[in-house]
């Protein structure tokens, strides 16, 4: 079949990448050591310092955002440390077999996959741990897996109050960008992100935004690194900020995305894209009202503004919708991961996205769902219609 016209891209990451950002990448390579790109680079660690919203230090690798995880794993800690791993999702699951391989101890809290982390939890175990093992806390913000989103200040509030000294690291891939995440605000020692979500370029750039505390761990780490090094990357020589040779066109790409967001203002990024993933919201609300499909996560207040992720029938894979979603009508989304595989379809709504682009998604959606015979209640792309009609601003 020829296929004429853009897919729409409704994946959790990447995303869709505006022509902005690719033309502001299609150019030539430079010298990295130059001065013109060393004063570049210079201006986009102190932007990414703003972006961040802390007076610290910001670090890119030239990876997924599973190097972000390493950074902040081999700088924190040292082999033999504990860290706590409120585990609500598959993101949560493999962040804690990465920091088992890398030495590390790993308490486990398991939890549900259709609910957020629960703060108490981790307030009851920190009071119990009066000699102070554990290090470090890891809080996932947005379970891509599941598409939930978790409450941060409070979990930053119950570490307080439990009077523990472990540093916060946070997951933020599915979340920076789309969401307020106001680091130091919060009390978070560790932001990991990633380019190919909130930020709307290509993959390849994990990022850690790490507190003074964060920091000065870095320098008393027992780890062997040496790429993912902080304090190798504190150096005086520009190139070291990168550890060799810069990503150049994923750092031209990122200057040009963060103009976009200053230009928008992130209040009103934030607004859309809740006001987008509210309308993806009442499309699948609607669609199951016929008791076959259900949205996963169960309390509306910990749904992510990121993606939403709804559950099919059992006894139906959800690879079907989505291979039919795709192939007749254009529209990819992501499917379902560890405990979820085949039991939920993913619809991304983060990053370079407008009304036309959401509507024209769930329809796709919607006319897939009928090809597929699943049961729904008719309806749901108007009730995105209806929500994004009376929301307008004109």
């Amino acid at each position: 079949m020829v296929k004429r016209g853009r897919e729409f891209l409704h994946t959790p990451g990447p995303t869709n990448i505006p022509d902005r950002l690719l033309n502001a990448m299609h150019r030539p390579a430079m010298d990295f050591a130059s001065p013109e790109f060393s004063a570049m680079a210079a201006q986009l660690f102190e932007d990414m310092r703003g972006l961040f919203q802390t007076s610290s230090q910001v670090f890119l690798y030239t990876s997924s955002g599973h190097g972000g995880w390493e950074g902040a794993f081999v700088n924190c800690f040292s082999p033999g440390d504990t860290v706590l791993l409120p585990e609500i999702g598959r993101f949560g699951r493999v962040w804690g077999d990465m920091a088992e391989r890398l030495g590390l101890k790993v308490v486990r809290v398991p939890g549900s996959w259709r609910h957020p982390i629960d703060a108490a939890v981790i307030e009851d175990v920190l009071t119990k741990d009066k000699d102070h093992l554990i290090k470090g806390v890891l809080a996932v913000h947005v379970e891509t897996a599941t598409g939930a989103i978790s409450d941060m200040p409070a979990i930053r509030r119950a570490i307080d109050a439990s009077n523990h000294p472990a540093l916060l690291i946070c997951d933020a891939i599915a979340s920076f960008g789309c969401v307020p995440l106001p680091m130091e605000d919060w009390g978070i020692d560790v932001v990991i992100a990633a380019s190919q979500k909130g930020l709307m370029l290509p993959p390849g750039l994990g990022m850690c935004a790490v507190s003074e505390k964060a920091l000065a761990a870095s320098f008393e780490s027992r780890s062997q690194m040496e790429y993912f090094s902080w304090p190798q990357r504190l150096k005086t020589e520009s190139y070291s900020r990168f550890c060799g040779t810069a990503p150049e066109h994923l750092v031209f790409g990122l200057i040009e995305a963060l103009k976009m967001l200053e230009e928008e203002g992130m209040p009103q990024v934030f607004a859309r894209h809740t006001r987008l993933a509210n309308a993806v919201r009442k499309a699948a609300e609607v669609w199951s009202q016929a008791g076959a499909l259900e949205l996963n996560i169960l309390a509306p207040d910990a749904r992510a503004d990121s993606l939403t992720v709804v559950r099919t029938p059992e006894g139906m894979t959800s690879d079907i919708i989505r291979s039919t979603a795709r192939d007749t009508f254009h529209v990819a989304m992501g499917g379902g991961l560890g405990d979820l595989a085949g039991r939920v379809f993913r619809i991304g709504h983060m990053g370079d996205l407008n009304e036309p682009m959401i509507i024209g998604a769930l329809g796709g959606i919607e006319a897939a769902l009928q090809v597929c015979q699943v049961p729904i209640v008719k309806g749901g792309v108007g009730a995105a219609v209806d929500y994004l009609a009376s929301t307008a601003q004109t």
